[in-house]
């Protein structure tokens, strides 16, 4: 059994920076790089990705929308056609940075509301997976478990990781608990923990109405701007390699 440990970072930008890059990324095998919509900036990009390669972890693309002021967590009305053209500009930027480090680009892993609402709306889905595919067919598209994400990248030609959340309550549909609830983020690390240690030994989790429901892990995000990243990563992985199972990248 084995599961990719992946962490939202380099999110940082300009004068602000914030989260723990440094001591997360040597824990985690997946990053995913905020490419400078919705956080993060070329210096950060720059920075990020070598750090990345030194140490050995798969370096995604993290395209959300143009909303620095809310953390590309709101809803934005694009069409896809718009949708395909930022996700493409976006994996492009992050290329770059990683031509000149001489790393490939491993995953794209879509960021708050462009991934949540891709995982409800086909045509959004589409225009995502589409974008990728047309930049890089074997480009691994991360998606929220059992959702259109996946199917769409799957239908297009992609590989797809089901991605499932330590930090974050899900609702019977499979859907993220939205943020503007007030428990819809684990804070507990132990009950984290247990959480992680389900979905990924049995497949399942227990949804915020007390219902257990099924859902496939291939990957585990834990948000790096999470006033608690660090402790989760680092006993999640602990606890993880206790069960048994093995931690390595997407594609790995």
């Amino acid at each position: 059994m084995k599961i990719d440990l992946n962490c939202d970072l380099g999110e940082a930008f300009g004068n602000y920076s914030f989260g723990g890059d440094h001591q997360i990324i040597p824990l985690i095998t997946s990053a995913n790089i905020a490419c400078g919509f919705h956080a993060g900036d070329e210096n950060v990009m720059y920075e990020t990705v070598k750090l990345a390669k030194e140490n050995g972890v798969g370096i995604g693309a993290h395209p959300g929308f143009h909303d620095i002021q809310g953390f590309g967590r709101r809803n934005m009305d694009l069409s896809p056609d718009e949708i395909y053209t930022l996700v493409a500009y976006q994996i492009g930027a992050l290329s770059a940075f990683c031509r000149i480090h001489d790393v490939k680009i491993n995953h794209v892993k879509p960021h708050g509301a462009l991934y949540n609402m891709g995982a409800r709306d086909k045509d959004i889905a589409h225009a995502i997976a589409q974008a990728v595919y047309d930049v890089d067919p074997s480009i691994i598209l991360v998606g929220l478990s059992n959702t259109l994400l996946v199917s769409e990248a799957e239908a297009v030609g992609l590989k797809a990781a089901n991605e499932v959340f330590a930090d974050r309550r899900y609702e019977e549909n499979g859907q993220l608990v939205s943020r503007k609830e007030a428990d819809a983020v684990l804070t507990d690390t132990d009950e984290a923990i247990e959480q992680v240690v389900k979905m990924v030994k049995e497949n399942k989790v227990i949804a915020k109405t007390g219902k257990e429901i099924e859902l496939k892990a291939d990957t585990i995000c834990v948000h790096g701007d999470g006033a608690h990243a660090l402790e989760f990563v680092s006993k999640i992985r602990e606890r993880l390699t206790k069960e048994g199972i093995s931690i390595t990248k997407l594609g790995g």
